[in-house]
């Protein structure tokens, strides 16, 4: 069996060594031999970009949101300021100017 730490990313036994990194063979993951895997704390909640999102960020709505229960919508452009993760469908907790709490999901948003 391997004697190389399992990968970090799918836990697969059967890394092995390649020009000084280890690889993953399953995933495809690749890192440095000396390097401690990183511990996700809690989840990632990533914005249409890819761009990781925190708690109290701003974000920019994409594009135009209908809203249950409301003849109007969300427009796109629309800065939403101080968001909440929640793990969640809808992963954003915010208040909106005019329409009050809401919930998003990440991928209908970027980063400001």
């Amino acid at each position: 069996m391997s004697e190389f730490a399992p990968c970090p990313v799918c836990q697969s036994p059967y890394t092995y060594e390649l020009e000084g990194l280890l690889v993953c063979p399953e995933c495809g993951h690749d890192w440095k031999s000396t390097e401690e895997p990183a511990i996700e704390e809690g989840f990632l909640v990533r914005d249409s970009n890819g761009n990781k999102l925190e708690n109290g960020d701003t974000v920019i709505t994409i594009k135009n949101l209908p809203v249950k229960g409301s003849p109007q919508s969300i427009k796109a452009g629309t800065k939403v300021k101080n968001i909440r993760l929640v793990d969640s469908d809808h992963n954003i907790d915010c208040k909106i100017d005019g329409f009050g709490a809401m919930a998003l999901k990440s991928e209908f948003v970027k980063k400001a």
